[in-house]
């Protein structure tokens, strides 16, 4: 209907939304995966719901790819609130939302949880109802079942109750109070009391949500965790494949793997399919993913491949394929993404010969067309013939490999040009590309990257300026560099080594941006950078125990440096403490570590 969803309402018609969830088809995609190379009878439906293996991944915040869990707040409450049940999964979802966590709600779930604060009630019948959910009212089933049990409401007067609530209606509270303090009292229940919960019902109702909306989410958060858990290779090749044409989400999902210790290989002439798919011990990229190469060249490659067996050289797959659809492009982004790797370890030597193999396969075809061939054809082996079309060349330099896998898959594969600065980069960063989205205006970022891209203009004074794109380990950021600061970096971005920004947020409603403050070498930054170590911790969900165990780590790490703690709040306003003296620490990797695995990653920088 074209209708607005109150008018339809008052006419008595049902609204229902219907929601296309892309985490469907990665699930789909996994079990036919999963049918095909290990367990042939496995069902997504069949999984069991108490599965420690689950849990202990949830706990431990690992979540990229997880249905609704996997925005780094998100992950923040899971390694406070560490699920055991599927319940506790459903009432993440509904309480991960801004009311429940300005008003409290997800702190005093997670507290009664793990017992550090009491659970009270006012009745004692409202036990039953609030027993899954440590006595907060996080459903609005739950405050239709207390009207229910408490005032003797039938399951439509609770309806409305419930409407009234969510949508606060205050002319239709009043009443609805009133009828909650009658029907209470006739059930033996003081008015003082149930003013007290209704009040109660009050304050949490106007947050509760559809807990049947929740645990339908809960489901698949947890059926995706489960398939992450116990089958990571085929779920993350499945997650790839949904995301391919977001390069962002790929990166993110490729440094995902690279910390998991799971493989990721190039494409293969020989092993792939259009899509990434699980070899053995890896994940190994889709010839989809390949830029320049088409769905028709694709289809062609995997045609001769199945009725032929595997390609032995590159000549022998110029021979085969129909280089009407194959041509030299394809060709050319085939041998620079490492298609031809396993075949070939050597990218320089069949790039450089390219023309002469391609020409040499379209004489044989030739040749075999017409019915002749040349005596010398038939004396020469097929490995002299490789041999004399395509000589020895030098290893191309690990830059200019990177560089042709990032042209023809948009992004490094084998390698990358921060891989060895990791250490360094945890040190000064406080965020990655990736975690920008959850920023707010003006915050100020740290990131280390390389440049992807630079754009350079004249403002209205004539002054140089420059729009940069910043990539690191898990994605890119976009960089707005003033002329006052492009004038004393321009050198170091045109260099393309690794660099640290220091700057501030600038987001609207569609992008978000980070305008440079201050730009410097890694190395320089490391120079700089070695006084103060500082420890970002949110307060939603921070319990006494966690503080402690800050304390431990660092009286066990004494040293010069001083500690300053960033406490944000839910409403994203920060607070910084200084420790005392006696808090000082030592700026080790075996320090950032300890307090990485107790506060999550991006938690601890240096300054």
């Amino acid at each position: 209907t074209q209708y607005s969803m109150k008018d339809v309402e008052s006419l008595g018609l049902l609204k229902m939304d219907f929601l296309g969830l892309r985490t469907l088809t990665v699930i789909d995609w996994t079990e036919k995966q999963l049918r095909v190379s290990k367990e042939s009878g496995f069902s997504i439906e069949n999984i069991p719901m108490d599965d420690k293996a689950t849990f202990a991944l949830l706990g431990e915040a690992k979540t990229l790819g997880v249905f609704q869990l996997e925005s780094s707040g998100m992950r923040d409450i899971l390694r406070k609130m560490k699920p055991e049940k599927f319940s506790d999964i459903i009432a993440l979802v509904a309480l991960f939302r801004p009311g429940p966590i300005g008003s409290g709600m997800i702190d005093s779930f997670i507290k009664r949880k793990h017992g550090t604060e009491k659970i009270e009630s006012i009745l004692p019948q409202m036990n039953e109802i609030l027993k899954e959910t440590y006595g907060v009212i996080v459903y609005q089933e739950q405050v239709m079942k207390l009207a229910n049990t408490l005032a003797g409401f039938t399951m439509g007067q609770a309806d409305s109750l419930r409407k009234a609530m969510g949508k606060k209606i205050p002319e239709g509270m009043a009443s609805q109070q009133q009828s909650f303090i009658t029907g209470a009292k006739k059930n033996g229940i003081s008015e003082n009391k149930a003013s007290k919960v209704f009040a109660l019902m009050e304050q949490f109702g106007k947050y509760g949500f559809n807990k049947s909306h929740s645990a339908a989410y809960a489901l698949i958060s947890y059926r995706t965790a489960y398939l992450k858990a116990h089958y990571p290779m085929e779920f993350m090749a499945s997650l790839l494949t949904s995301d391919m044409d977001n390069t962002d989400k790929v990166v993110q999902l490729l440094g995902e793997c690279r910390q998991e210790g799971i493989n990721i290989r190039p494409p293969d002439i020989n092993r792939s399919g259009q899509q990434f798919s699980v070899d053995g011990d890896s994940i190994v990229f889709g010839l989809a993913a390949v830029k320049n190469v088409g769905q028709n060249a694709v289809s062609e490659i995997i045609r001769a491949r199945n009725e032929g067996g595997d390609f032995k050289s590159i000549l022998d797959f110029a021979k085969r394929v129909d280089m009407r659809q194959v041509n030299r492009r394809v060709c050319e982004a085939l041998i620079k993404c490492g298609a031809f790797d396993s075949i070939h370890a050597n990218r320089s030597a069949p790039f450089d010969s390219l023309q002469n193999i391609l020409d040499e396969a379209g004489r044989t075809r030739d040749d075999t067309a017409s019915g002749q061939s040349s005596l010398f054809a038939q004396a020469e082996s097929e490995d002299d013939r490789l041999k004399r079309l395509m000589p020895d060349k030098p290893q191309w330099p690990e830059h200019i490999r990177l560089e042709g896998e990032k042209e023809t898959l948009g992004f490094f594969i084998t390698g990358h040009p921060l891989a060895k600065y990791q250490k360094e980069i945890k040190r000064l960063a406080t965020h990655q590309s990736a975690d920008l989205g959850e920023t707010v205006n003006k915050q100020e970022v740290r990131l280390c990257g390389v440049v992807s891209l630079m754009k350079t203009q004249l403002t209205k004074k004539k002054e140089r300026m420059a729009y940069v794109t910043l990539e690191d380990l898990s994605g890119s950021a976009k960089l707005i560099i003033w002329p006052d600061k492009y004038k004393n970096s321009s050198v170091l971005l045109e260099s393309g080594e690794p660099f640290f920004v220091r700057g501030r947020i600038d987001r609207n409603e569609s992008d978000v941006k980070v305008i440079a403050e201050e730009l410097m070498s890694l190395r320089a930054a490391q120079e700089k950078f070695t006084n103060s170590i500082h420890l970002n911790l949110n307060l939603l969900g921070l319990e006494e125990p966690t503080l402690n165990q800050i304390k431990s780590v660092a009286v066990k790490h004494r040293g010069p440096s001083t500690l300053t703690l960033h406490f944000t709040f839910p409403d994203k306003k920060r607070v910084l403490v200084d420790a005392s003296e006696r808090y000082k620490v030592v700026a080790s990797e075996r320090f950032l570590s300890e307090m990485e695995n107790i506060l999550g990653p991006n938690s601890v920088y240096c300054s």
